[in-house]
């Protein structure tokens, strides 16, 4: 069983900062593509960040500049480190991993639970 914890989530005011991350923890041979979903009430989903096992990464335009996606391979985590954080940033943010239980197992995308980001004054 893989399950993926989130935490770092929280209310802050316009301009702060949060860091977000997401541990996959259980059975586990490899992890491809990790991740950062968000959505807003009324809003379609979005991808916010993605990084490679090798370490690229591709943002969003909204958050260009202001979010940074990291990762520790060896703690199978994933970082969200959010900067000047903006109203319009509030969303449910959600993780995903791509990830092989076994060597003979396929790519499969497990999901966090969900993590609450307001941006209020």
């Amino acid at each position: 069983q893989v399950q993926l914890v989130e935490s770092g989530g929280g209310l802050v005011q316009p301009g702060e900062s949060l860091r977000l991350s997401c541990a996959a923890t259980g059975t586990i041979f490899s992890i491809g593509d990790m991740g950062w979903y968000r959505q807003a009430p009324g809003k379609q989903r979005e991808l916010v960040a993605r990084i490679t096992s090798a370490g690229s990464t591709n943002y969003a335009d909204s958050v260009k500049g202001r979010f940074t996606i990291s990762r520790d391979n060896a703690k199978n985590t994933v970082y969200l480190r959010m900067l000047s954080l903006k109203p319009e940033d509030t969303a449910v943010y959600s993780c995903y991993g791509n990830i092989r239980r076994t060597s003979r197992n396929p790519w499969f995308t497990d999901w966090g639970q969900g993590t609450q980001v307001t941006v209020s004054s």
